[in-house]
């Protein structure tokens, strides 16, 4: 199967997932509440945050919450919708190969790669690794979430792949160390972290 093509996310699109109350999968307050965790988190640990990308940033929930934790960052958003991009002026490009002359001290990728197939998602976050230096946030629905039935699936696009977490486990560990609750941080970063505060997934279960 392919990823989804750019014809799938149009007005209708975001109509249904972001615009309207009764149907939408996230909202202002969600965001809000989420981006005061990513970003208390890493002012607690100290990734200093300049210079933010927000890839696949959507109607530009984001930017709002980083202005307010981060008022001196540059925000920029990327966006692979051409409608989008038309709205509200975005950056038009992809997860798998947008490139910028230099790294980023955050990248926010929120519900972006659950849209990829399997060749095109081991691109996408070998490219998250070169477009980011400080921090990584990402949130993907995977297939435990599905079998497990913690989802609505009244809101929930049906058209998402169900890759397992070990998957983006797997190409995310490569060039960043997790921290925990879709907190990555880069393998360029020199931050001293102390061993309970990263994820060790190599440790055997009891």
């Amino acid at each position: 199967m392919k990823s989804a093509d750019k014809s799938l996310f149009d007005e209708a699109y975001y109509q249904r997932f972001y615009f309207n109350q009764k149907t939408r999968v996230v909202d202002p307050a969600h965001v809000e509440r989420l981006g005061a965790f990513v970003c208390s988190y890493l002012q607690f640990v100290r990734v200093p945050v300049r210079r933010v990308l927000d890839v696949g940033c959507g109607i530009g929930l984001w930017r709002d919450v980083i202005k307010r934790h981060y008022p001196h960052a540059q925000f920029h958003g990327v966006e692979y919708s051409e409608y989008l991009c038309g709205r509200f002026g975005w950056e038009r490009g992809s997860v798998i190969n947008y490139k910028a002359k230099t790294p980023f001290d955050l990248v926010i990728c929120q519900g972006v790669l659950p849209y990829l197939a399997e060749p095109d998602l081991k691109v996408a976050m070998r490219n998250l690794g070169q477009l980011c230096s400080g921090a990584l946030y990402v949130e993907a629905v995977t297939s435990e979430d599905w079998d497990q039935e913690i989802l609505d699936e009244a809101l929930t696009d049906p058209r998402l792949f169900k890759h397992p977490s070990r998957l983006y486990r797997s190409g995310l560990s490569k060039q960043f160390t997790e921290l925990g609750g879709g907190v990555w941080l880069s393998r360029q970063s020199d931050l001293p972290m102390f061993a309970l505060e990263q994820v060790d997934s190599s440790s055997p279960k009891p």
